[in-house]
């Protein structure tokens, strides 16, 4: 990811592959209005047990060699063997990717723990070994600035983080989080634990309430009071919510580059619209 060797920030987008045709063609067209904006790179998730691992080798494939956008693959250990892993990592060579987000990966819907598949990977900072020790993608991997929802410990997650980032790991994205306060912080200790990989800010602007809260439910993002507080009364008007959230992710997105962080990562839930308005007002720091 050499974009992040550059002194401007880097912006970049995250999709998910869709279900059905008509939302790939509700994804190209939102993917055609984020071009212009020239993000360094997108990533495509990966479901739950690999559930859209074709989906995501192909999606990446058509979005960097047709549209023409440097592109990054999600991978997970879950539901997949080694053998299984190299096949997606083969393929996405394959396609001229150079990027991939190294990740363990949520328990498939239904089971409340993660369990290692068999002939696969535990952790993370496994995958991120066999990627480093096989092939020569630039890794990238998550960090949790409010701990991972299954390690209520702080500093033991960052015990996970250091072993994580010394199996080979390049750069960071954090989990989303709506108090740029959390990413300080939890920046201040992994620097004195000298991890010093670039960490890149997650942002997810809040749209929908019901959905934000079962966002950060699974998540363990906090909401403050406060930030809760702007949503009084108006909780049923879907346009004053959507532009409170994105008065909101701009004052984050602000303070964040003005305190020299490398990007921005937006969580754009495969939509335009928000992003580009929190971009516009973005502009003094491309």
């Amino acid at each position: 990811m050499e974009k992040l060797n550059d002194s401007s920030p880097i912006f970049s987008f995250e999709f998910f592959p869709p279900k059905d045709s008509d939302g790939f063609t509700n994804l190209f067209e939102t993917i055609g209005r984020l071009k212009p904006s020239d993000p360094a790179y997108v990533s495509v998730t990966y479901g739950a047990g690999g559930s859209t691992r074709a989906k995501t080798v192909d999606l990446v494939g058509k979005i960097k060699n047709d549209i023409g956008i440097e592109s990054m693959a999600h991978l997970t250990c879950v539901g997949h063997d080694q053998q299984e892993i190299r096949s997606v990592l083969e393929n996405l060579k394959a396609q001229n990717i150079e990027n991939v987000l190294a990740l363990r990966g949520d328990p498939p819907q239904g089971e409340e723990t993660f369990v290692k598949t068999a002939g696969g990977f535990e952790y993370a900072n496994e995958l991120v070994s066999f990627i480093k020790k096989n092939f020569s993608f630039c890794i990238g991997a998550a960090c949790y600035p409010e701990g991972h929802v299954e390690c209520p410990d702080l500093d033991k997650d960052v015990e996970n983080l250091q072993r994580k980032v010394d199996s080979g790991v390049d750069f960071l994205i954090t989990q989303l989080f709506f108090d740029n306060r959390y990413y300080f912080d939890f920046l201040d200790i992994v620097q004195k634990k000298n991890i010093n990989v670039p960490m890149i800010p997650g942002i997810m602007p809040i749209l929908n309430l019901k959905q934000i809260k079962r966002f950060t439910k699974m998540c363990g993002a906090h909401l403050s009071d406060s930030l809760m507080a702007k949503f009084e009364g108006v909780q049923d008007d879907n346009e004053k919510v959507r532009q409170i959230g994105i008065e909101h992710a701009i004052a984050q997105c602000k303070e964040l580059l003005e305190n020299k962080v490398p990007g921005i990562h937006f969580y754009t839930l495969n939509r335009s619209k928000a992003t580009l308005a929190i971009l516009e007002e973005l502009k003094e720091f491309a």
